[in-house]
């Protein structure tokens, strides 16, 4: 995997600190343990997670079940990451705790998009040949 900013692939520290971060945010959201208002935590999903080189920024990809009202959850969520922060605080022992940015993931609808131009072509090439 590599950083789309700069082209170069994530050092293994960042990876693996990305997955323990990507891993701990999922238990907290499932445990409801953030205590954020207006929002079911256990309905989010945790997609991944990408630390910057110095380790004191993550990107947090996230998309509610359903992918319903996404702009809507990573607003809330961005409003109240000092919470999810502080709850993470609790969980973690890592020397620099690192700011939130909520970001939604499109990754799905890109799959599936990419899927639906795939289907289009083989149908038009068995359409072609036969």
């Amino acid at each position: 995997m590599t950083d789309q900013t700069s082209q170069r692939p994530f050092s293994q520290r960042q990876l693996r600190v990305g997955e323990l971060v990507k891993q701990n945010l999922g238990e907290l959201f499932i445990r409801n343990e953030a205590k954020i208002p207006n929002i079911n935590s256990k309905l989010i999903t945790v997609t991944e997670v990408r630390m910057t080189p110095d380790l004191k920024t993550a990107r947090v990809y996230v998309i509610p079940l359903g992918g319903a009202e996404i702009k809507e959850t990573v607003k809330i969520l961005t409003e109240y990451s000092h919470l999810v922060r502080k709850a993470l605080s609790k969980r973690l022992d890592i020397k620099f705790l690192p700011k939130l940015t909520f970001v939604e993931d499109n990754s799905f609808e890109y799959a599936e998009k990419i899927e639906k131009i795939i289907k289009q072509n083989n149908d038009e090439e068995k359409k072609r040949y036969n």
